[in-house]
């Protein structure tokens, strides 16, 4: 029978943290994180419900998490498929982890904290964008921030066109949905969904 993993165990395998590695975790943001975040146009949104952690892509233009203080983010809940997974988690769980990235830089940031829900109407305006004013934001008390270095995303060639696939190596969204629910979804032609996509953004 294999021994059940623990800590004592993994650090017998990989030896103690880097001396860098372990300095650079910080309690606030610092200018470096700012500029990061004020250039980021794409986050993951980590959070938690009774079984697992729900991770939740979020885009926008450049700069669309606002950073209001040295520990205080605030993110805008665009308009999607009103399944509000992570608003839900939040509500019973307010713990959260943000996975920062700016498009063809290969390191990320990873801040944590605690995060609220906000309906208030002048924090919704401060994220209008064109017609859209969110239905809430969430605003994020953060406890810990830290650079995380790019060797994943060269391993990865995430921003190295000469590494992507041809075309598409998957079927398209609907077609997958279809396959899976035996729901008709009408629209499965990529170039149609894209244009969808475009129409319902803002």
């Amino acid at each position: 029978m294999v021994k059940a993993m623990d800590e004592k165990r993994l650090r017998e395998i990989y030896g103690p943290a880097k001396e860098k590695a372990a300095a650079k975790i910080l309690d606030k943001l610092d200018k470096h994180c700012v500029s990061f975040i004020e250039n980021s146009s794409f986050v993951i949104i980590g959070t938690l419900n009774h079984q697992s952690i729900d991770l939740s892509p979020k885009g926008d233009p450049f700069g669309f998490v606002k950073v209001m203080s040295d520990d205080l983010l605030e993110i805008p809940d665009r308009p999607g498929n009103n399944r509000i997974d992570g608003l839900l988690n939040i509500v019973r769980n307010n713990f959260i982890s943000l996975l920062f990235f700016i498009p063809n830089v290969n390191e990320t940031l990873r801040v944590q904290g605690e995060a609220s829900i906000s309906e208030d109407m002048d924090t919704r305006e401060r994220h209008r964008l064109k017609t859209n004013v969110p239905k809430t934001v969430l605003q994020v008390k953060v406890t810990q921030a830290h650079l995380h270095c790019g060797k994943s995303m060269l391993r990865g060639g995430l921003w190295d066109p000469g590494k992507w696939p041809g075309k598409r190596p998957i079927p398209t969204l609907f077609e997958m949905i279809e396959d899976q629910t035996g729901i008709d979804c009408e629209i499965k032609d990529e170039q149609k969904i894209l244009a969808q996509y475009e129409k319902e953004l803002y």
